[in-house]
């Protein structure tokens, strides 16, 4: 699984004018599952997303997580973060999972990070969305299950 990790200020998704999803202050996450992925890697990015120290202390230092700072999570399927863009002009996406079996371990990352005690708000599986969000620092990470 790959997940584009960025510190929000606010974040929304819209499909078809309607506001499916919305947060504060939090983690805007961009979720991509690859078709070798299983629930150790949905447990493993949620574990480490949820302690993920990237808000800043009175110090200035990130030393706070999401759950640290009562903070909430935009979660959006994103299966574009599978895209080899190596040969050509065209991505492939030969590295994404099949639509069941990404949405299935998508809602179970999503499952595992509500069980970390998160609030946690969705895109629409498969639908096309309008994604926009304040990007807090700007702070964005890329993190990866497989190493």
């Amino acid at each position: 699984m790959k997940v584009v990790v960025q510190r929000s200020k606010e974040a929304q998704v819209t499909v078809n004018g309607e506001i499916v999803g919305r947060i504060d202050r939090g983690l805007m996450l961009l979720v991509g599952v690859g078709h070798e992925d299983t629930e150790e890697d949905a447990k493993y990015l949620a574990d480490k997303i949820a302690g993920l120290r990237i808000f800043e202390d009175e110090q200035e230092k990130m030393n706070f997580s999401v759950k640290d700072i009562g903070g909430s999570v935009l979660s959006v399927s994103q299966f574009t973060l599978y895209g080899d863009c190596r040969k050509g002009r065209r991505p492939n996406f030969m590295g994404a999972a099949r639509p069941e079996q990404a949405e299935a371990l998508y809602d179970k990352f999503n499952g595992l990070l509500r069980e970390q005690g998160l609030h946690v708000e969705t895109g629409a599986f498969g639908q096309m969305m309008d994604v926009a969000f304040t990007n807090w620092g700007p702070v964005t990470l890329i993190l990866e299950s497989k190493a």
